[in-house]
């Protein structure tokens, strides 16, 4: 069933417990039926019903999840993106990286702290499984949030590009010898909070929290609300000194907390516009051809539900605030000394079969027999040796250690590059054309930190981290077809500090279901330096979870499939206002009732 109650305007403030608890959810990952822009499609949901729920909690509580895969005929799994899985990196998600793949039938746990506050999101991190529904936010709230007493209502707006063909195809026809282009697939549509109508009530002299999050698969999403000036103050989950923005740009899996602020004078409604991004370089000077996405979109923020809702936000010229200038709120300086730097360079290649894939460093990922994390538990004091882990791009560095990651671009066009596990410090990102880094001009005194970080065209970034997170984390392009076409690297942290991790019985089940071995190296081998066995070339076909009727080859919903009505729209509020009181700081050590779903 498509679920009308999503969570587009989901909260006001709540007051908030000192103890921990722990929040848990139970859930089945089903297919489902739904068209959220009025073209009926299946998609994959949770407990028979789409858009999937939120995930909410507070700083220090435990989040419990608890998967079972009733997808029929796809592995699947769940990755908490920006949550950087301190002492829990088993909890990551990334299939092939730090789990198996949960196979139909079988049930897996996820826990986790919540140690961090701000706005998230999962997804599968699976066969592309993201782009076809398996996505939705994740909001960790703090009572002693730096702007609590700024705002008045919490609220989620979410982007995503939309297509209307399934995964499996959509790679299926990108991974061909014939796609010289390199061209990912292009979206037919765009959702705003999965495909509702864009009618966000709002109330005069108020000021609302505004958690924007971009889901797409391949576009960023420019953010304008008009004549409504927006104060900046968290991104990707790092609190930022207040800015000032008129246009936001969200790259694909970024993340922008603002407060827009309204004011007294009675009934009115203000519109705001959404435009996904159709200019592979948009800072370009010259003209460049335009991809017709058709992805422009108008919402309403609606004070009088009877007057005008057809007003439209035009934008001339984009702008957007340079998300590299930002100040960590904190003032954290720059971390240093450097002791070891990693240098990655994005191009596109063919691998052995003349198949289009994208590679760091000449080399494109190719998933291994055994999870790189299993790996890194098992090879003792040989972990470090990073050709134990097959054709992963696999790179270690020692506890504590700062860690300097350079990523230069190659590309004509602007790529966003996201790391499991940390918010990385932006050193340096130059705009477009700058070359390769040859030495990087002006540190900045307080860089700010984020998850994911636009790299521009022909350009580079430099990002550092202080490796205090042992694990095993995986840095990628979020624009997801490319990481299907092997644009990712993997990051060892600490490895020294892995040798005792303990993974749950319930990963190991799955594994040993699956004939998946769970130890050795990437071959499952005792000897980390024997190969034999190793995963080398890249498959020529993708097997994944697509559904056909029986007399059209087109997509379709199989009789397998809990078919319901195939609705064309959501209601105006998909997700329910919750309301209380603002608690004073004398009370935010209470909860008052039950706020979460």
């Amino acid at each position: 069933m498509y679920c009308a109650s999503l969570i587009l305007l989901f909260i006001s403030i709540h007051t908030i417990t000192v103890l921990a608890a722990t929040v848990t959810y139970n859930w089945e990952v089903t297919w489902v039926w739904a068209a959220p822009d009025g073209f009926g499609r299946p998609l994959i949901g949770i407990n028979n019903s789409w858009p999937c729920p939120i995930i909410e909690a507070s700083i220090g509580d435990t989040v419990v999840v608890t998967l079972l895969n009733k997808l029929g005929n796809e592995t699947t799994g769940i990755h908490f993106h920006g949550i950087n899985q301190i002492n829990s990196n088993g909890m990551d998600g990334a299939v092939g990286s730090s789990q198996c793949p949960l196979p139909p039938d079988y049930s897996i746990t996820y826990s986790f702290t919540a140690n961090e506050a701000g706005t998230y999101w999962y997804h599968s991190h699976n066969m592309g499984q993201y782009p076809d529904g398996f996505r939705g936010p994740l909001i960790i709230h703090n009572p002693d949030d730096p702007y609590l007493d700024d705002y008045d209502v919490d609220a989620i707006l979410t982007v995503s590009d939309w297509y209307h063909d399934q995964s499996p195809t959509l790679i299926a026809k990108m991974l061909q010898p014939n796609n010289t282009k390199f061209e990912p697939p292009r979206p037919e549509s765009i959702l705003v909070n999965e495909g509702s109508d864009g009618h966000i009530p709002i109330q005069p002299a108020k000021t609302y929290r505004m958690r924007i999050i971009n889901f797409s698969a391949l576009t960023a999403a420019f953010v304008v609300f008009n004549a409504l000036q927006m104060n900046i103050i968290m991104v990707d989950g790092t609190y930022v000194r207040k800015e000032a923005a008129n246009q936001l740009r969200v790259l694909a899996a970024q993340r922008y907390d603002v407060l827009l602020t309204f004011d007294d004078s009675g009934l009115q409604n203000y519109p705001f516009l959404i435009a996904l991004d159709t200019n592979t370089d948009y800072t370009a000077t010259t003209a460049q051809p335009s991809v017709a996405f058709h992805t422009n979109f108008t919402g309403q923020l609606v004070n009088d539900p009877k007057g005008n809702l057809k007003g439209k936000s035009m934008v001339e010229e984009f702008y957007p605030q340079d998300d590299s200038l930002l100040i960590p709120f904190d003032e954290q300086p720059a971390f240093g000394p450097v002791v070891k730097q990693w240098v990655l360079n994005f191009d596109y290649c063919r691998d052995v079969n003349g198949y289009s894939r994208a590679c760091f460093n000449d080399t494109t990922f190719i998933d291994q027999k055994v999870p790189t994390l299993y790996s890194v538990i098992s090879l003792g004091s040989n972990n470090t040796e990073v050709s134990a882990y097959g054709q992963v791009g696999a790179f270690t560095i020692g506890y504590n250690e700062v860690l300097e990651i350079v990523i230069n671009n190659h590309d004509s066009a602007i790529h966003p590059f996201h790391l499991h596990g940390h918010q990385f410090q932006i050193i340096e990102r130059p705009k477009s054309n700058a070359g390769n880094w040859t030495g990087t001009r002006l540190i900045p005194a307080t860089p700010i930190r984020r998850d994911t970080v636009a790299v521009f065209a022909n350009s580079y970034a430099v990002l550092r981290i202080i490796a205090n997170n042992p694990g095993v984390f995986l840095l990628h392009c979020h624009i997801e077809w490319h990481v299907e076409m092997g644009l990712t690297a993997t990051l060892i942290e600490a490895p020294e500090r892995l040798v005792n991790y303990q993974i749950p019985q319930d990963f190991i089940d799955i594994c040993k279901a699956q004939g998946i071995p769970t130890d050795g190296n990437a071959a499952g081998n005792e000897l980390w330096s024997d190969t034999e066995g190793f995963v080398t070339i890249n498959p020529t076909s993708y097997v994944g979870a697509l559904y056909y009727d029986d007399e059209s080859s087109s997509s379709t919903l199989s009789s397998t499939l809990t078919s319901t009505s195939t609705p064309s729209s959501t209601s105006t509020v998909p997700y329910p206002t919750k309301s209380t009181n603002r608690p004073s700081k004398n009370q935010r050590n209470k909860r008052v009732g039950n706020w979460l779903e």
